[in-house]
């Protein structure tokens, strides 16, 4: 008897593969997503004219106090690292001995904060806006950027950090440095870090879907893998980005922001609940599924249509598991079976959060890139997926099958009803 892939769940966003039927279980993934925007403000704002100690500070001073901070971080130095919030309140304090400490577990290249802008000054303090510049040893080929608020304060004739800029509104970018006491598993080919559960049998899993992916898209990418594991849900969703909600998605591929016009890095943001859920079948699916998009870009891949995006990561993702093609599109089968054929390829408004039919536009697209697979060979379908990286949709169709839109998607409407009818 085959097993499906995760239980049974709502779904509110990109992607939910439905398997069985009547009591189906659910497995939820998440597509490639982006990460790459930053908050930050504009110009600077100036203080109070005349106030009494608007001109004695300088952007110099704090940078001081990062640098400070960046060799305690080197050196290990956690006294000297404190030393720099000693002025700060308890729980601030708490928050920062918390950070080092998590700092200190991985494997940085380099960590250092520089002031980008001096957002406020006034009588009593000034609050600058930070970038913040890593990188993850044997992971990360540039400098991963976040912006951070700092607010500084005159303490003993120098300045201080005395606080961040929740009390301007100005918000951080969460990297996973603020989840809880962080752990660390380096496996063959991932890196996995998080407080979530579990993090061990990820690192597996990625390992062992990495020569899966390097099989069909060939090795012509990093072969390694960052994953981020946070026990909390609402700390996922901003890992993943501005605007995303990863409460019923069980992992995403998104990219964290590069300093300076670098690409960015990749990552595997796993959904702690969502993850937990599935069942071992279908935690192998969802992470060779985002590894397809690690390996081919996906997450920053603004051309290539959707349905074949997502949908040649999920023929990478059901490579390597038992399980029949109408177990695995439950639902469109369901849909087919009742006379109710898909007429066209699901469009990219199909892919978005809450549309009605989510889980059937991720079987469609699947059963399109398992034709092209079956009748012209894995070799033509990569081909189809690089060349619409790079031409139009018909033109890529075209060149790579020698087929009109329109022909694929007739030879894509019957193989849909002869393997699910």
């Amino acid at each position: 008897m085959e097993e499906g892939p995760g239980q049974d769940a709502p779904v509110t966003r990109r992607r939910v593969l439905a398997l069985g039927a009547g009591g189906a279980a659910a497995l939820l993934a998440g597509g490639a997503g982006l990460a790459g925007r930053r908050s930050g403000g504009g110009a600077a704002v100036a203080g109070a004219p005349g106030s009494p100690t608007a001109g004695t500070f300088s952007s110099a001073m704090a940078s001081a106090v990062l640098a400070n901070r960046a060799r305690a971080v080197r050196d290990g130095d956690r006294v000297a690292f404190l030393a720099t919030v000693g002025s700060a309140p308890a729980a601030f304090q708490d928050t920062q001995s918390r950070v080092y400490g998590n700092l200190r577990k991985l494997p940085l290249e380099g960590w250092r904060e520089r002031v980008v802008t001096t957002e406020a000054v006034d009588g009593e303090t000034a609050v600058v806006r930070v970038e913040v510049r890593y990188r993850l040893r044997g992971f990360d080929r540039g400098d991963v950027a976040r912006t951070r608020y700092l607010t500084l304060a005159p303490r003993g004739g120098a300045w201080t950090i005395v606080g961040d800029g929740t009390s301007r509104g100005l918000a951080d970018d969460t990297d996973i440095w603020d989840c809880g006491p962080l752990a660390v598993v380096r496996g063959r080919t991932s890196l996995v870090i998080g407080d979530g559960p579990g993090l061990g049998g990820i690192a597996a899993r990625l390992d062992a879907a990495v020569p899966v992916v390097t099989s069909v898209v060939g090795t012509g990418w990093a072969q390694r893998v960052v994953a981020l594991v946070p026990a909390d849900a609402t700390l996922a969703s901003a890992l993943a980005g501005p605007g995303q909600s990863l409460g019923q998605i069980a992992a995403l591929a998104a990219v964290a922001p590069a300093a300076g016009n670098g690409r960015g890095e990749d990552r595997v943001i796993v959904s702690p609940g969502t993850f937990g859920r599935l069942n071992e079948l279908g935690r192998d699916v969802v992470l060779a599924h985002e590894l397809t998009h690690v390996a081919t870009g996906g997450a920053r891949d603004g051309r290539t249509p959707l349905w074949l995006i997502e949908g040649f990561a999920d023929y990478v993702g059901y490579r390597r598991v038992k399980i029949s093609t109408r177990s695995a599109a439950g639902e469109l089968r369901r849909e087919v079976s009742a006379g109710r054929a898909p007429s066209a390829l699901p469009s990219a408004d199909a892919f978005a959060g809450g549309s009605p039919r989510l889980s059937q536009a991720y079987q469609e697209a699947w059963l399109a890139c398992r034709m092209v697979a079956d009748r012209y060979g894995e070799a033509a379908l990569v081909r189809l997926y690089r060349a619409a990286g790079r031409a139009p949709e018909a033109a890529a169709l075209r060149d790579v099958l020698g087929l009109t839109r329109e022909r694929f998607t007739a030879l894509w409407r019957d193989y849909v009803k002869e393997e699910l009818a």
